[in-house]
């Protein structure tokens, strides 16, 4: 099975944010910059899906400006297999909407082919939408979990993945069948 991983490039969560001089937005110029740490945790849990042998192949994505290819170097020295760089010149953090972004995941994932599972963060530190997931689900006819804190492969069909969830009062436990997108969260 291979697994495709969202990796977002973002501010890093340390450095201090400025507003630009336009009032429109924050200054990215000279900021450091590093992954969304939510894409990060959904990365850890491709990498420890295929060491169990559940994955195949680790397919990293990242749409954002050509400095986004740090982010993908960084999630290959981490154990992915191959990165797919989308480039535009646009501000993911407020020109790119959510659906275009994930219309364009729709369209890697009809492009890979054999992709059984979609692991994006559940949101991004910047813009903090949560709606890429859900959107490329429903684009996509998949199932769908969101803020997963543990992924597995359910033993003896393949088919299914079990996943421990966040909710309000707690965490839940619930199998959703391949293919699917999942959402990670901090745990």
């Amino acid at each position: 099975m291979k697994v495709l991983v969202g990796v977002k490039r973002v501010i890093d969560y340390a450095a201090k944010v400025r507003v630009a001089s336009n009032k429109r937005g924050v200054e990215l110029t000279n900021v450091k910059m590093s992954m969304n740490p939510f894409c990060e945790i959904a990365l850890e849990e491709a990498i420890r899906l295929k060491e169990k042998g559940a994955a195949s192949e680790v397919v990293v994505v990242s749409v954002g400006p050509k400095g986004a290819q740090e982010q993908i170097r960084t999630a290959l020295a981490l154990g992915a297999d191959r990165g797919l760089h989308l480039t535009t010149d646009l501000r993911l953090d407020q020109e790119l909407q959510p659906l275009a972004v994930a219309k364009l995941f729709k369209a890697v994932v009809e492009r890979e082919g054999d992709v059984g599972l979609v692991l994006l963060g559940k949101q991004s530190i910047d813009s903090d939408c949560g709606q890429v997931g859900p959107m490329l689900a429903g684009l996509l006819d998949w199932s769908q979990a969101t803020f997963a804190s543990k992924i597995d492969l359910c033993s003896g069909d393949n088919a299914t993945f079990t996943v421990e969830r966040e909710t309000d009062t707690g965490t839940e436990v619930l199998e959703c069948s391949k293919p699917a997108v999942i959402t990670a969260d901090l745990r």
